[in-house]
């Protein structure tokens, strides 16, 4: 399933995917209803669309939201800080929330599965 993800070519230099990332593609977690990990062609229209959006930012996404337009991002080079970033919000105004770590967005993920469960 690695194979779906960016290739090292696609990345920036400097940054690979956290092996805690990894571990969760692994295991298949990726439909994490409102959130889903990115694949493929659906993934790479995203990296293309937020470097011509945000350009000179950095953003490496990897989950949308499927409800609004939020996008979680890494931030290269190497950082392994994590955003949510409202795509196609104005230059300057886009991060909504930062995590220090993929797991500490991954535990937010969760618990908007449990409350997005709750409301649906």
């Amino acid at each position: 399933m690695m194979t779906s993800l960016l290739d090292a070519n696609e990345l920036p230099a400097g940054f690979s995917y956290p092996k805690g990332f990894e571990h969760i593609v692994e295991l298949n977690l990726v439909n994490l209803e409102p959130w889903e990990i990115m694949f493929g062609s659906l993934l790479q229209a995203r990296l293309h669309g937020t470097e011509k959006r945000y350009p000179g930012k950095g953003y490496i996404p990897f989950a949308r939201r499927g409800d609004n337009d939020d996008v979680e991002c890494w931030i290269a080079p190497g950082n392994q800080e994590v955003v949510i970033v409202h795509d196609f919000a104005s230059l300057g105004y886009e991060v909504r929330r930062t995590f220090p770590h993929f797991y500490d967005w991954f535990r937010q993920a969760i618990d908007d599965l449990i409350e997005f469960d709750e409301l649906g």
